[in-house]
């Protein structure tokens, strides 16, 4: 069992409480708007049928919620480049994707594309853009896009899109790694996230495995806990990527010195169930000779339980099933369309027996 730790710094562990109190009130009042999920897409039933019949886990309930898989185009980004967007949109809407992440709006040598164009194509396909993964800092150029250097810029480009999430997979490390540090960098996501907030769009930060390591100035403290309660929930929502949150509690499941310091993923989210309105599906293979303890594959062929992960946080939601977005995504697969086909597939097979 996994033991509960309180933070070290008693204001720390007064600020994660008053924010998970006010994420569960938040959590609340969006799941009796949420409504109820809608029928699944044509080719979202299709696969998903297809792939239950042939893996003998057609009867129960399925585990994920109709109408939110999505992708990481940063998963396809040699398609994207090369072939395009509207190639590589028709493929997703082929494996029945509903959703996709952008990581840039650019794609190489297969031309210039306007925005206006890129959610048309999205659309056109039936695919939704959920969100878009964007720089944080960039001190070496004024003209970078980020959003520290050209926030309207940023957002101007998000609404173009449509998009109800726009964030950053950066780490809040702008300033250091101290909790100081940390404080600072909440400060500039609580700012990105009011001006997010103003135009109808939700700031998100996406983890790597260093946001729970520990601060250098205090090693009982975990950074990623102060993310968390400096952070307004109002004005800053995380997307957490599964596959590196299950490596930081193979790297960061002690402190420093050696103190016992473990935690499950999963914890945080059913805490705060809609401080994470997104989430990264990424599998890996479990190997404790790994620096991250795993090795990366393709979702479906891990050691990862996603049946388990996704039916606790819909479940936990009272109702708002439809509340979260589950992005598919590899770093560096091997074939990317193999991997966005088999990740559809396996994720839309999972079911759950209704009286569990």
């Amino acid at each position: 069992m996994t033991r509960k730790h309180t933070p070290d710094d008693p204001e720390l562990a007064h600020r994660l409480s008053r924010r998970g109190m006010l994420g569960v009130a938040a959590g609340a009042s969006a799941a009796a708007l949420v409504g109820t999920a809608a029928a699944a897409s044509p080719a979202t039933a299709a696969t998903g049928s297809a792939e239950a019949q042939a893996s003998g886990k057609g009867r129960g309930r399925p585990v994920l919620p109709s109408g939110r898989l999505g992708v990481q185009l940063y998963s396809l980004r040699d398609k994207v480049s090369t072939a395009g967007f509207a190639t590589v949109f028709a493929e997703l809407e082929r494996y029945g994707y509903d959703e996709v992440e952008f990581a840039g709006y650019t794609q190489g040598s297969a031309g210039p594309i306007t925005l206006a164009q890129l959610k048309r194509l999205a659309r056109d396909h039936g695919l939704h853009p959920i969100g878009s993964h964007v720089g944080y800092y960039d001190n070496g150029n004024p003209n970078a896009y980020t959003f520290a250097q050209n926030l309207t810029k940023v957002l101007d480009d998000a609404e173009a899109l449509g998009l109800k999430h726009i964030g950053t997979a950066s780490g809040p490390f702008r300033y250091g790694a101290t909790v100081d540090a940390w404080k600072r960098a909440a400060e500039d996501f609580n700012t990105y996230g009011e001006a997010a907030r103003a135009r109808g769009m939700k700031f998100y930060q996406h983890n790597h495995a260093e946001e729970f390591s520990f601060a250098t100035d205090k090693p009982g403290v975990r950074l990623y806990d102060v993310l968390l309660s400096e952070t307004d929930p109002d004005y800053v929502y995380l997307e957490m990527d599964i596959y590196w949150a299950y490596s930081a509690q193979f790297r960061f499941g002690k402190q420093v010195d050696g103190t016992p310091r473990p935690f499950d993923p999963l914890d945080y989210v059913l805490k705060r169930p809609h401080r994470y309105p997104l989430f990264h599906v990424k599998d890996g293979i479990r190997d404790d000779s790994a620096r991250d303890g795993y090795r990366m594959v393709d979702v479906g062929d891990g050691s990862i339980d996603y049946k388990r992960f996704l039916s606790k946080v819909t479940a936990r939601t009272h109702g708002g099933r439809r509340y979260h977005h589950w992005q598919a995504e590899h770093d560096n697969p091997a074939e990317s369309y193999a991997f966005a086909r088999k990740s559809s597939a396996h994720l839309h097979s999972l079911r759950e027996r209704c009286g569990d």
